[in-house]
């Protein structure tokens, strides 16, 4: 039954091969610049650079994916927004998968030791299935670790916009209040920020375009919606001043939104531990007189 298990995952494998190699994805355009002139595109700063077994194992992968024309869209977005590059990623997917599933046989063999023998194709089965799920697992832990930040982004941005609205009012200009606005802040957002004008400063763009960039990378659209409008302002003080308290009191209003939602949310779920506790408390109680009940029938 294993045997034919393993052949059968064998066929299947090769015929992916096969079918793969007969008919390639389109390789992505940055992947083919970067090869035809023989240069890597270098991942940004705030990305952590990839280890040993990054490099051994996910550059690989990751290679081969490319020239699949698999480019992992939403997933290199949520990893440059926890700072994780996309190789360690395949690399700790597989390590996860590897781990979990030798975790089955490993048991099953503790178990025969105590006496209890456990049937080796119910360990395959649950060998795969744990597999199947650490390969996964780092994509969910990736996404809620992104959703976190993009969360601290929005709190960040809203005290940003705060502080480059009194610059403004105090007579600065617009780069200058953007510029002192995020110099001033601290945290991992406040870096990008300051990273994003910086590039910004050097390359002469506008300001709202590194900013709308910014936010399509890490898919924060409230940076997206800040640099629209501010574009449409234009570059008057008093009318991007006006945008920038109206973006800062919508972005307060969402996280007080949010903030009364995720409160809700939390006391329905405390509602059943109550019940329960409040069921069991009646039982203690009418347990008695129950049993007294039954006995005298």
């Amino acid at each position: 039954m294993i045997g034919s298990l393993a052949a059968g995952a064998l066929v299947g494998f090769g015929v992916l091969l096969v079918v793969r190699a007969a008919f390639p994805g389109r390789e992505p355009l940055a992947a083919a610049v970067a090869r035809l002139a023989g240069v890597r595109v270098a991942e940004p700063e705030s990305i952590a650079p990839v280890g040993h077994w990054g490099g051994r194992i996910g550059g690989p992968l990751a290679e081969a994916a490319a020239s699949a024309g698999i480019t992992f869209g939403s997933m290199r977005r949520d990893l440059r927004l926890v700072g994780r590059s996309i190789e360690s990623h395949l690399a700790t997917k597989v390590g996860a998968a590897a781990f979990l599933a030798l975790l089955a046989p490993a048991t099953a063999g503790v178990m025969a030791l105590g006496g209890v023998a456990v049937p080796a194709v119910a360990t395959v089965w649950v060998a795969i299935g744990l597999a199947v799920g650490g390969f996964f697992l780092p994509d969910a832990l990736a996404r809620a670790e992104a959703v976190e930040r993009r969360a601290e982004f929005r709190h960040t941005i809203g005290s940003f916009l705060d502080l480059v609205v009194i610059v403004l009012a105090a007579g600065g200009g617009v780069q200058s209040a953007l510029n002192l606005a995020a110099s001033t802040g601290e945290g991992w957002a406040y870096d990008q920020l300051r990273r994003t004008l910086e590039a910004a400063r050097l390359s002469r763009r506008s300001p709202w375009d590194a900013l709308g960039r910014l936010g399509d990378e890490l898919g924060v659209t409230e940076l997206e919606e800040l640099a629209a409008s501010m574009e449409l302002a234009g570059t008057e003080g008093a009318r991007v001043r006006d945008s920038l308290v109206a973006k800062a009191r919508s972005i307060r209003t969402h996280e007080l939104a949010e903030s009364e939602a995720e409160a809700g949310v939390a006391t329905e779920r405390m509602s059943f531990p109550v019940a329960l506790l409040a069921f069991g408390f009646f039982a203690l109680i009418g347990y008695p007189a129950v049993s007294a009940v039954l006995h005298g029938i």
